[in-house]
């Protein structure tokens, strides 16, 4: 007999939904996984977190839960121009750049501030301020939880896309990530070209742009855009920037001028998704104890009392105003559990 769901995964995920398990298992290094896998733990189908920073919790959790914490940072090699440095899955992305940044090695710095842990950031395809992990992306190792056998994974395997990888496709619930090592530039260029990042510089009178300088520029410019979840639950961008016809995009333009897009290629453009939602009158809503937030119309929000189904619930009426006013159908960026 099943024993009840008596552990609370509320420490477990930013939205702080108190929903629970019957058992949760804690990775603290890869050799672990192997005991895992011969126990039978894989089989039964357990689910993976990390950070707990990209999960809407809806219900409560019937199968094992696998908590990655696997540390550890290290150089695996360089070169003149390049550094390659290798992070446990269980490392804090904030603070894996934060560490870059302090040895100037560049790539990371952009990304500043994003919530969530290493192993995460190849699966979702982290991205921010012109910058995604793709760009310095090197390989990662995985294990198997199928044939109980540790595979590497290049740029090419990963197959990258907008917010999506091979993890979240053809690969989904197959490996468990245990090792990320990213390019850093030894050399860096600072890419301050995409959103106020060189507006915050600007009004700095900086003589010269460091990492850190364009680093700080970020997380001033998250914090006064995006809720800290440590104050008020939520996991960041709920819903990706739609992509669609270039058509279609320039008809939209032409109706409503003041809407930025941008072009992807000669035939798709991307529209942002927060234009969209707040122009639908969304922005600031409140339903009981969830709601979007006020600064940021892609971030859903848990007052304190909400739960992952009303959040839920709240996505999918947005979606569906946001595509008969507009004839575009947004996908949700979190994962749904």
């Amino acid at each position: 007999m099943n024993a009840p769901n008596t552990i609370s995964l509320k420490p477990y995920n930013t939205f702080g939904f108190d929903v629970h398990c019957r058992e949760i298992h804690t990775l603290n290094h890869k050799t672990e996984l192997r005991t895992f896998f011969e126990s039978g733990l894989f089989a039964r189908n357990p689910k993976i977190i990390s950070g707990g920073s990209n999960l809407l919790l809806t219900q409560n959790i019937d199968v094992p839960v696998i908590v990655n914490r696997i540390k550890g940072i290290s150089i695996s090699r360089e070169t003149e121009e390049h550094l390659y440095l290798s992070f446990g899955a269980g490392e804090p992305w904030h603070e894996s750049v934060m560490y870059a940044v302090e040895h100037n090695w560049g790539g990371m710095e952009n990304l500043s501030l994003i919530p969530g842990c290493m192993g995460a950031a190849p699966i979702q395809n982290i991205g921010a301020y012109g910058v995604e992990l793709k760009d310095i992306f090197h390989e990662l190792k995985a294990f198997n939880i199928q044939t109980g056998l540790f595979e590497t994974f290049g740029l090419e395997d990963c197959k990258f896309g907008y917010r999506d990888s091979v993890f979240k496709n053809e690969k989904k619930n197959q490996y468990v990530i245990t090792e990320v090592c990213l390019k850093l530039d030894k050399n860096p260029q600072i890419r301050t070209q995409y959103g106020d990042i060189q507006a915050v510089l600007d009004a700095q009178n900086l003589s010269e742009i460091t990492i850190a300088d364009a680093s700080r520029a970020v997380i001033h410019i998250r914090q006064s855009k995006l809720p800290d979840p440590a104050e008020i639950g939520n996991s960041g961008s709920f819903f990706k920037n739609p992509v669609i016809s270039a058509e279609q995009a320039a008809a939209l333009q032409s109706q409503y001028p003041g809407l930025k897009s941008f072009p992807q290629n000669d035939k798709e453009t991307k529209i942002p998704a927060a234009w969209l939602i707040e122009n639908a009158g969304w922005k600031g809503f409140r339903r009981g104890e969830v709601g979007v937030h006020a600064k940021q119309a892609l971030v859903l929000v848990n007052y304190g009392k909400g739960t992952g189904a009303e959040v839920h619930q709240l996505a999918q009426d947005i979606r569906e105003d946001v595509r008969q006013k507009f004839n575009i159908t947004l996908d949700f960026e979190v994962n749904i559990w």
